[in-house]
C-alpha cells in the first residue's frame, strides 16, 4: 500500500482564525456583581483603615473651644500622634447610620465603640497645650479639649486662674475681640449677656474678653473668661493620676470638661490616656450654618473666610 506524503495542510493563518472563532465573546451588558462587591469592600476597608490609623475629619459641634474653634469648623485629626488604643478604630454602626440618614434622628455616634482596654500601641503622652480628640469614659461620641495637666501635676483654679503645681500660669490682660455673629455663632444673650452689638453697616458682632494663657512649657493660646462667679472658676486642687491627662475647653465658662463630674455631663476628672483618639492638626474649612442641601448657591456662600488652613498647634512663644 502506498502512503501519500502530499496531504494538504491548512495555511498557518487558518489555525489562528480557528482559535479566535473558538473563543466565546463576552456577553454585552453583563455586570460582574461579585467583582463590584469586592471593589466596594476594599475601598471601604481602605477608607476605614485610613480613618482608624492615619487621619480623619472632625466637625466642631459646640462652643467649648472658642475663640480658637467655632461651631461649623471642619478639622483634620492625626490618629497616630499618640499611638493607637481601643478608641482609634472607626467601625460604622449601620443602625445609627439608618436613623441619621433616613429617619433624621439625632444620634450620639455613627460608629461602634470597642470595649475599654488599658494601654496604647506605640503610645506617647500628649504635651500640655495640645488640642486632642477623646471619647469620654462610658460614651461613644468624640469630644475635643485642650491638655492642661499631665500625670503627677497638681491642678487648681482660683477665680478663673489656673494654678499648676502651686504656680499660677502666665495670663495676659483681657483684650476685647469682636467675633462675627452667624447661624453657627449666634451669641445668645442668655449665654453672653450684653455682648452682642450691631455696627453702623448692620453687621452683628459678639464682643468677648480674650485672655492669652501660657503654660510652663511655653505653649500659648487664647481663652475666653467672662468673669468671676461662674461654676468652675474655683476648683481643686487635685493630682492627675498616672496615665491620665487633665483637659479643659478654651471657652472656660462654657465647657464641660475635667472640672465637672460625670453627673453634670463633664469628664469626671482627669481622663485615661487610652481614651485619647488623636491630635487636632488644622482647620480644613468652616461653615456659618446657612448651607441648604437643595440650594447649591449656599454651598459656597456659607464658607467662612480666613479659617481654612489654620494650624491648631499652640504658639511656642518663640
Amino acid at each position: 500500500m502506498t502512503v501519500s506524503h502530499d496531504t494538504a495542510l491548512p495555511p498557518a493563518g487558518d489555525k489562528a482564525d480557528t482559535d479566535v472563532a473558538a473563543t466565546p465573546e463576552p456577553r454585552k451588558g453583563r455586570i460582574d456583581w461579585w467583582a463590584e462587591v469586592k471593589g466596594v469592600f476594599w475601598l471601604l476597608a481602605a477608607v476605614l483603615g485610613f480613618h482608624s490609623l492615619i487621619a480623619k475629619p472632625f466637625y466642631i459641634p459646640s462652643e467649648s473651644m472658642m475663640p480658637n474653634l467655632l461651631v461649623g469648623d471642619r478639622l483634620v485629626v492625626s490618629k497616630f500622634a499618640y499611638g493607637w488604643s481601643h478608641v482609634s478604630p472607626t467601625i460604622p454602626n449601620p443602625a445609627a447610620l439608618f436613623r441619621w440618614l433616613v429617619l433624621h434622628e439625632d444620634v450620639e455616634s455613627l460608629a461602634f465603640t470597642l470595649p475599654p482596654m488599658k494601654g496604647r500601641l506605640w503610645g506617647s503622652m500628649p504635651e500640655r497645650g495640645d488640642v486632642v480628640i477623646l471619647t469620654p469614659p462610658g460614651k461613644s461620641q468624640d469630644w475635643i479639649k485642650r491638655v492642661i495637666g499631665l500625670p503627677g501635676d497638681r491642678i487648681a483654679m482660683k477665680d478663673g486662674h489656673i494654678i499648676l503645681n502651686g504656680v499660677p500660669i502666665k495670663r495676659a490682660a483681657p483684650v476685647d475681640r469682636l467675633l462675627a455673629v452667624d447661624a453657627n455663632a449666634p451669641c445668645h444673650d442668655y449665654e453672653y449677656a450684653g455682648r452682642r452689638e450691631t455696627k453702623a453697616d448692620g453687621t452683628k458682632w459678639c464682643r468677648l474678653p480674650i485672655i492669652r494663657e501660657t503654660l510652663p512649657n511655653g505653649k500659648s493660646f487664647d481663652t475666653i473668661d467672662l468673669g468671676p462667679n461662674y461654676t468652675a472658676d474655683n476648683f481643686g486642687p487635685i493630682t492627675v493620676p498616672e496615665d491620665h491627662v487633665f483637659l479643659m475647653g478654651d471657652n472656660r465658662d462654657h465647657s464641660a470638661d475635667s472640672r465637672f463630674p460625670l453627673a453634670e455631663n463633664g469628664l469626671g476628672g482627669p481622663v485615661p490616656v487610652e481614651n485619647i483618639g488623636g491630635r487636632a492638626v488644622l482647620i480644613t474649612f468652616s461653615l456659618d450654618g446657612t448651607t441648604q442641601m437643595l440650594n447649591p448657591l449656599t454651598w459656597f456662600s456659607a464658607f467662612r473666610g480666613g479659617r481654612a488652613g489654620t494650624s491648631l498647634s499652640p504658639d511656642d512663644g518663640k
